[in-house]
């Protein structure tokens, strides 16, 4: 199971990042976690048809995160002529927001019967479920975004990775990551405790606590961009636009 970094910084851009997306490519298929506003963009410099994504899941309700959506859909209907379904799974409250943002940048978008099936599905704390042979857990965590926000922890093939969202330090961070063979952990700062954020500081201090095979620390602000020389534990790494690792 590889792990492709489609996006991986902060709402800003810090760094010229693109949003927060990943690409998780196993035996049975494809699926996505987070789709920020630049998704497709990453996608397309990839090389990866938005087409062969069944399944999105979506970790918090804000615009760097869940965004990208919106164009996703206008793609699939006059573009591509999508005629695979996608399911989009996250918190509840996720199909009235998608709505709603959709209608603000696209008026009347909503309205068009659309020629693929789209199912959206909600994720409630620590109720796991599989979806398309993935199973996930979402855990709840800190950050105002208006619906519950989660970390994410996902059991496929005998591998399970996790990605903590964004939140500021809870205890759940350790629960969700707990063992995991890929840990994906916001680091928006260096030091510190930032609020609704999480900081190197914090997450070093708790990497033996949760026992990660890899770390892979993600949304960088600019203050942690400039310390990335100073991480130098070996069970990290630092996420980039276009990464690929093994899980």
């Amino acid at each position: 199971m590889k792990l492709k970094v489609v996006g991986c910084g902060d709402a800003f851009g810090s760094g010229g990042r693109l949003q927060t997306s990943y690409l998780v490519e196993r035996a049975q298929g494809r699926f996505l976690i987070d789709c920020g506003a630049t998704t497709l963009i990453g996608l397309n410099r990839l090389g990866i048809d938005p087409n062969t994504i069944p399944l999105v899941f979506i970790s918090h309700l804000h615009g760097d995160h869940f965004s990208g959506l919106v164009w996703w859909m206008l793609h699939a209907q006059h573009v591509t002529k999508r005629k695979v379904p996608l399911t989009i799974a996250g918190p509840p409250g996720l199909e009235q927001r998608f709505m709603s943002a959709a209608e603000v940048l696209f008026p009347g978008s909503t309205k068009v019967e659309r020629a693929y099936p789209m199912q959206f599905r909600e994720l409630f704390r620590e109720e796991t479920v599989e979806i398309d042979g993935v199973r996930v857990t979402p855990y709840e965590v800190q950050h105002a975004s208006g619906a519950p926000p989660y970390a994410l922890r996902f059991d496929v093939e005998g591998k399970t990775l996790a990605f903590t969202g964004d939140s500021e330090w809870v205890e759940t961070i350790v629960t969700a990551g707990r063992n995991a063979d890929l840990y994906i952990m916001e680091c928006y700062q260096y030091a510190g405790a930032p609020r609704y954020h999480m900081s190197w500081a914090s997450i070093s201090a708790a990497l033996d606590r949760i026992g990660a095979r890899k770390v892979m620390l993600t949304h960088m602000a600019t203050v942690m961009l400039e310390n990335r020389h100073n991480v130098h534990d070996p069970r990290v790494i630092l996420a980039e636009d276009g990464l690929v690792v093994d899980v």
